[in-house]
C-alpha cells in the first residue's frame, strides 16, 4: 500500500485483482481529515486532542471522544494491515514504510535534482525532474478544511515543484535542440501563472531568442521590467539582466543557463558603490586608520563604523571604499541593510544573503532554501576573490555575521548605529561629530556661501547643529536654496529650542526622522527592555539634565535599577545616548530636542518628572549630609524641616539607602552636583509652592557638600536661589539658612565684609526665631570674620558668647570649633597661648571623633609654629592635618593645610618638594574655579620662582595672584604683592628688606563647614 498527499489524500492499493498503483479516494470527509493528520506526523504519535482539533476545530461535540474511536476503526478497515495504526498512551501512530508516502519519494527526487543541477548534469536533471513532477496530482492537501493545518507543509511542496520546473527548463535550455520550441508555450503559461517569478521570464526570453524570436524576447523583458518597477519599485535581477544582454547581442552560443564569463560575453565585476560624497570634510586620522585596517594582511578585514544618526558613517564608508576600489578588482558590492531606514523594516539575514548571492550572479533557483547553506554558498563564491563589501546601516551583529566572507582577499565595511561588539574580530571606528573647524568648512562648501568663514553666524549655526554632518548638510541646503535667507536669520530660527528640529528638515533629509526610526522601533517592540528604553528617553527629554545615572532614571520610570540599566544599554546600542563616563549617560544636543518632543507624549506628560526628581535628589542629599557631617546638633539642625517643608524628612528618604562612608557620599555629589544646580537654577522661580519648598530643602541639604568640596560657582547659584525662594515663600528659617550659607561662600572667596553682613542677617533671624544652636554658629562665624578684618575686640566678644552657648547646649563640637577660633585670635599676640587653645580643641575632637576638628587643630598649630619662626615644628602638623582629612572632602581646610605645607617647605629650603606641593594646590584650586585660593597659591609660587632666580616668571605669577585677590579682604597679601610688583632699582635679592616677613602671614582660619 502507498499513500498520496500530492493532491487530495488517496490510498494506492496493490491487492487481488487490482492493478498495482491504482488510486482509491477516501470516502467521507472526516476519514480524509483523520488520515491526513496522521500522515503529516507519519511514524510519530499524534495526540487525541490534536486529532479532535483537526476533525472538529474549537466546536468539538460532547461525543467527540466516541466519534474519534469510530473513525479510527473505520480507517483501520481501509488499511492493508490494521497494525499500521496503533494506539499508544498519548494517542495514535500511523506506520509508513520507506517509499510508501509520495511526499517522501518526491523529496528524494528534489534532492537528487538539486545535486544534478549544481553539477550541470543536464540529462539527469531532465529525467529526475520529470519523474518528480509526474507524482504531482494537484495542490497538496487540496479539499481539506483549515483545521487540519499543514499550510507550511503545502507551501514547501509547492515551492519545491516550482524549483523542479525551473531546473528542468534550465536543463532543456542548456541541452538545446528541438525541445526548445516545445518549451516556449510551457514557459509562457508559467509566466502568466507566476507574474513576479523572474526565473521563468529569463528562461522564456532565452527560449524565444534561441529559437529565432528575438523581438518577442525583448517584449517579454520590457513587460517584466514595467511590472516590477511599477508594482514593486525594483529593477529585474542579474539573471534577467544577463539574458537581456544575450538577446541584445544576439549571442546564441551554448552553455548552461545562468553561466557567467563566456569568452564572447564577459560579465563585468560588480561596481555598486554609490557616488563618493561630494563634500567630504576632515576625519583624516580616522580615514588612514580605516584604510590600514582594510588592507592589513591576514583573515578578511572587517571594519565597523558606528555612531549616532546623521554623524556621517555612510559618507566615511563610501569615501574610503572608493579610495580602495582598485585594491579589490573582483568587485565592490554595496548593500543597504535598512537597519534604521524610515518606513522600512531591516533586512533579515536570509534576505541579505540572498541579495548578495544575486548580486554575485547566482540564479534564484540555485540559492539553497536553508539559510546556513545559502551563507555557505556566499562564502564559497567570495573565497577566491578580492571583493569589497560595504554593508550599510546594519541593525545587529546577527544580521551581519552570515554575510562575512571566509577568505583573506575580501574586505568588509559595516556601518551601524551600534558598535556591534558581538561581531568577533572586527576593527571598530566610533564616529563623533565634526570639529568646529570641520563643521564650518562643510557648511561653507555645501552652501556655497564663501563669506561664512569666521563669522558669528557660522559659529552659531555650527553650535546649534551640534556639529552633526546631517544637520549641517540640511542647513547648507537651506542656505543654498534661498539666497535671501541670511545665516543670522537661520541661526535665529534654530535657536528656538522648541522648533530646532522643524528647521532641520529639507527635501528627503530630516534629523527628526533619522532619530525617530530607532525610538519608534523600541517603542513598538515586543521586548520589555526596548519599551523601557523608549520610556526612559521620554523621561530624559522631560527633565533635560546634563547627565543621567540609572538610579535617578529608575525612579522616574518606576522600574528597578537592573531594568533601567538594561534600557540605558539599549539606548547606547542604538546611539540615542552616549556614555560620558562609566554609568553616566548624556544625549547629543539634537537628541535632547527629539527627546523633549517625545516628553510631550501622554506616557510622559502625565507624570510630574521634575517633582519626582527634586524629591529624589532631596532624599539622597539628606543621606549625603548624614555621611559627611558628624552626629550632633549641626546635623540635627540642618535635617530639621523648615515651614516650607512640612514633613520630617525629604520624600522617598526611606527608599534611599545610606552611604557606606564619606567617600561614597562625596563621590555621589561629584557626579550629581551639576544636575542639582541645573534643577535649582531652572525651577527656582517656578510658581508651584511644592516645587519651591523642595528647592529650599534641596539647597539646605546639599550646601554642606558643595562647601566642603569648594565648589564656589555652584555655591553661588545654590545660595542665591535658596535665598530668593525662601523670601518668596516667607520662610524665615529657610532664609536664615540661605544667608548663613552665602556668608560661608563669601568667606571662602575672601570677601569677608560681605560675609559679615550676610552672617549678621542670619544671626538676626535666628535670634528672632529663638534658635540657640544657630545663634551659637553665627556668633562663632562673626568672631572669625571680625578677627580677619582686624576688629579683634569685637571678635573676642562674639567668640566668648559663642563658647557660652556651646557649653549651655552641651555641644562639644561647637565648643571645639570656637576654641579653635579663639586660638587664632590670640595668635597675633601670643602664639604659644594659641597653640594651647588649639590643643584643647584637638582633645575635644579626639574625644568625639570629629575629623574636621582634629585636622583643623593641626593646621592651626602649624600656622602658630610658623609665626614663632619654627617651620620644622610646623611641617609635621600640616602633614598630619592632610593625613587626617583623607577623603573627607573639606576643601577649605585642605587648601589652607597645603598652603601652610608649601610655606614650611619653602622656609626649610626644600624648594623642589615645595614646588610640587604648590603645583598640586594650584591644580586643585583651578579645577574648582577657586580664584581666591589660586591667588594665594600663586603668591607662594612666585616666591619659590624668585628664590631660583626666575624673576620674570615670579612677577608673572604675582601679577596673576594680585588680579585674583583684588577686591578681597586679604589686604596684607595684596599689599605685599603690590610691593613685589612695584618698579625698583634694588636687586631681586633685596626685595624682602622693606616687606613684612612672609612667615608671619597666615590665611583666614578654617571655619566650620555649613551644617
Amino acid at each position: 500500500m502507498r499513500f498520496g498527499l500530492l493532491g487530495p489524500p488517496v490510498l494506492f492499493y496493490d491487492a487481488q485483482g487490482v492493478a498495482r498503483g491504482t488510486a482509491r479516494a477516501i470516502a467521507g470527509p472526516k476519514s480524509r481529515v483523520l488520515l491526513t493528520a496522521l500522515l503529516l506526523e507519519a511514524g510519530r504519535a499524534v495526540s487525541v486532542e490534536s486529532l479532535k482539533d483537526a476533525l472538529w476545530g474549537e466546536a468539538a461535540p460532547v461525543s467527540a471522544q466516541a466519534s474519534l474511536h469510530n473513525h479510527i476503526a473505520r480507517l483501520r478497515r481501509l488499511l492493508d494491515d490494521p497494525e499500521r495504526l496503533r494506539t499508544v498512551p498519548s494517542g495514535y501512530t500511523l506506520r509508513i514504510d520507506e517509499g510508501e508516502l509520495d511526499v517522501h519519494v518526491f523529496d528524494a527526487h528534489v534532492a537528487e535534482a538539486r545535486a544534478a543541477h549544481t553539477g550541470r548534469d543536464w540529462e539527469r536533471v531532465v529525467r529526475v525532474c520529470t519523474d518528480a513532477l509526474a507524482l504531482w496530482r494537484g495542490a497538496p492537501l487540496a479539499g481539506l478544511p483549515p483545521e487540519v493545518g499543514g499550510y507550511a507543509f503545502a507551501q514547501r511542496l509547492c515551492e519545491a515543484r516550482l524549483l523542479l520546473l525551473e531546473w528542468r527548463c534550465d536543463a532543456e535550455l542548456a541541452l538545446g535542440g528541438p525541445r526548445l520550441h516545445e518549451l516556449v508555450p510551457e514557459l509562457a503559461a508559467l509566466t502568466g501563472e507566476y507574474p513576479l517569478r523572474e526565473v521563468f521570464f529569463r528562461q522564456l526570453m532565452l527560449a524565444l531568442h534561441r529559437t529565432g524570436r528575438q523581438a518577442e524576447a525583448l517584449a517579454v523583458h520590457r513587460d517584466l521590467r514595467t511590472r516590477l518597477v511599477g508594482q514593486l519599485g525594483i529593477e529585474p535581477g542579474p539573471g534577467v539582466r544577463e539574458a537581456h544582454v544575450e538577446v541584445l547581442r544576439g549571442v546564441t552560443g551554448g552553455g548552461g543557463a545562468g553561466e557567467r564569463g563566456e569568452p564572447d560575453r564577459p560579465v563585468p565585476a560588480p561596481a555598486q558603490l554609490p557616488p563618493s560624497p561630494t563634500h567630504f570634510i576632515g576625519r583624516t586620522s580616522l580615514r588612514e586608520s580605516l584604510r590600514r585596517a582594510l588592507t592589513a594582511p591576514g583573515p578578511h578585514p572587517t571594519a565597523v563604523i558606528s555612531g549616532m544618526a546623521g554623524v556621517g558613517k555612510s559618507a566615511l564608508a563610501l569615501h574610503v571604499a572608493h579610495q580602495l576600489a582598485e585594491r579589490f578588482p573582483d568587485g565592490q558590492i554595496h548593500l543597504d541593510l535598512h537597519g534604521a531606514t524610515p518606513g522600512m523594516p531591516p533586512l533579515t539575514a536570509a534576505q541579505a544573503v540572498n541579495a548578495l548571492l544575486r548580486d554575485l550572479g547566482t540564479e534564484p533557483c540555485r540559492i539553497p532554501e536553508q539559510p546556513d547553506a545559502a551563507a555557505a554558498l556566499l562564502r564559497s563564491l567570495l573565497a577566491p576573490t578580492r571583493t569589497l563589501l560595504v554593508l550599510d546601516d546594519a541593525a545587529s551583529a546577527a544580521q551581519v555575521r552570515p554575510l562575512l566572507p571566509g577568505g583573506a582577499g575580501c574586505g568588509v565595511i559595516v556601518t551601524s548605529r551600534s558598535p556591534l561588539t558581538a561581531l568577533d574580530g572586527a576593527a571598530r571606528f566610533p564616529l563623533a561629530p565634526l570639529s568646529d573647524e570641520e563643521s564650518t568648512e562643510l557648511l561653507r562648501r555645501a552652501s556655497g556661501r564663501d563669506g561664512l568663514d569666521g563669522t558669528d553666524a557660522a559659529r552659531l549655526l555650527v553650535e546649534l547643529t551640534g556639529r552633526l554632518p546631517l544637520a549641517l548638510r540640511i542647513v547648507a541646503a537651506r542656505l543654498a536654496a534661498r539666497p535671501a535667507l541670511t545665516p543670522d536669520t537661520l541661526a535665529g530660527q534654530l535657536a528656538a529650542a522648541d522648533s530646532r528640529l522643524h528647521h532641520l528638515e529639507y527635501d528627503d533629509l530630516s534629523v527628526r526622522r533619522s532619530l525617530a526610526v530607532a525610538h519608534d522601533a523600541l517603542a513598538a517592540s515586543e521586548r520589555e527592555t526596548d519599551r523601557d528604553a523608549a520610556r526612559t528617553l521620554g523621561r530624559i527629554g522631560a527633565l533635560g539634565l546634563p547627565t543621567y545615572g540609572a538610579p535617578l532614571l529608575a525612579r522616574l520610570t518606576g522600574t528597578g535599577e537592573p531594568r533601567t540599566e538594561a534600557a540605558l544599554e539599549r539606548l547606547l546600542d542604538v546611539a540615542l545616548l552616549e556614555e560620558s563616563a562609566y554609568g553616566r549617560y548624556a544625549p547629543h544636543d539634537l537628541v535632547r530636542d527629539f527627546a523633549r518632543e517625545r516628553a510631550g507624549e501622554p506616557d510622559t506628560a502625565d507624570t510630574d518628572t521634575v517633582g519626582t526628581a527634586l524629591h529624589w535628589y532631596a532624599a539622597v542629599a539628606e543621606r549625603v549630609l548624614a555621611a559627611i557631617v558628624p552626629a550632633g546638633l549641626d546635623l540635627d539642625d540642618r535635617r530639621r524641616p523648615t515651614p516650607s517643608q512640612p514633613s520630617g524628612h525629604p520624600a522617598h528618604v526611606g527608599t534611599v539607602g545610606p552611604f557606606a562612608g564619606p567617600g561614597a557620599a562625596f563621590a555621589w555629589g561629584d557626579r550629581e552636583l551639576e544636575n542639582v544646580v541645573t534643577l535649582v537654577e531652572r525651577y527656582a522661580d517656578d510658581p508651584s509652592r511644592q516645587r519651591a519648598g523642595l528647592i529650599c530643602t534641596l539647597v539646605r541639604l546639599i550646601f554642606p557638600y558643595a562647601h566642603r568640596r569648594g565648589r564656589v560657582a555652584e555655591m553661588e547659584v545654590l545660595g542665591q536661589a535658596g535665598l530668593r525662594v525662601a523670601r518668596r515663600l516667607g520662610d524665615a528659617e529657610a532664609e536664615a539658612y540661605a544667608l548663613a550659607d552665602l556668608a560661608g561662600l563669601h568667606f571662602l572667596t575672601g570677601r569677608h565684609n560681605d560675609a559679615l553682613a550676610l552672617n549678621d542677617g542670619a544671626l538676626a533671624l535666628w535670634r528672632r526665631l529663638d534658635r540657640p544652636s544657630w545663634i551659637r554658629r553665627c556668633l562663632n562665624n562673626r568672631g572669625l570674620l571680625l578677627d580677619g578684618l582686624g576688629r579683634r575686640g569685637e571678635a573676642g566678644e562674639a567668640l566668648a558668647r559663642s563658647l557660652q552657648y556651646a557649653q549651655q547646649l552641651n555641644d562639644p563640637y561647637g565648643e571645639a570649633v570656637t576654641r579653635s577660633h579663639l586660638g587664632n585670635l590670640v595668635e597675633h599676640t601670643d602664639p604659644r597661648a594659641a597653640i594651647e587653645q588649639h590643643r584643647r580643641s584637638l582633645a575635644l575632637g579626639d574625644e568625639i571623633g570629629a575629623v574636621i576638628v582634629r585636622h583643623t587643630a593641626h593646621c592651626n598649630i602649624g600656622y602658630a609654629q610658623l609665626r614663632l619662626g619654627r617651620p620644622a615644628a610646623a611641617l609635621p602638623h600640616f602633614e598630619e592635618s592632610l593625613r587626617i582629612l583623607g577623603g573627607h572632602g573639606d576643601w577649605h581646610g585642605e587648601s589652607r593645610s597645603r598652603l601652610g605645607l608649601v610655606r614650611a617647605l619653602r622656609l626649610l629650603g626644600r624648594g623642589g618638594l615645595a614646588d610640587r606641593e604648590c603645583a598640586e594646590l594650584l591644580g586643585r584650586a583651578d579645577a574648582r574655579a577657586d580664584r581666591y585660593t589660586g591667588g594665594l597659591a600663586r603668591h607662594q609660587h612666585g616666591l619659590l620662582l624668585r628664590e631660583r632666580g626666575h624673576i620674570g616668571a615670579a612677577r608673572e605669577a604675582w601679577g596673576r595672584a594680585l588680579a585674583a585677590l583684588e577686591g578681597t579682604d586679604e589686604q596684607a597679601v595684596v599689599a605685599e604683592l603690590r610691593a613685589l610688583l612695584a618698579p625698583a632699582d634694588r636687586s631681586p635679592g633685596g626685595l624682602d628688606d622693606t616687606l613684612p616677613d612672609p612667615a608671619t602671614w597666615r590665611p583666614r582660619s578654617t571655619p566650620p563647614p555649613p551644617s
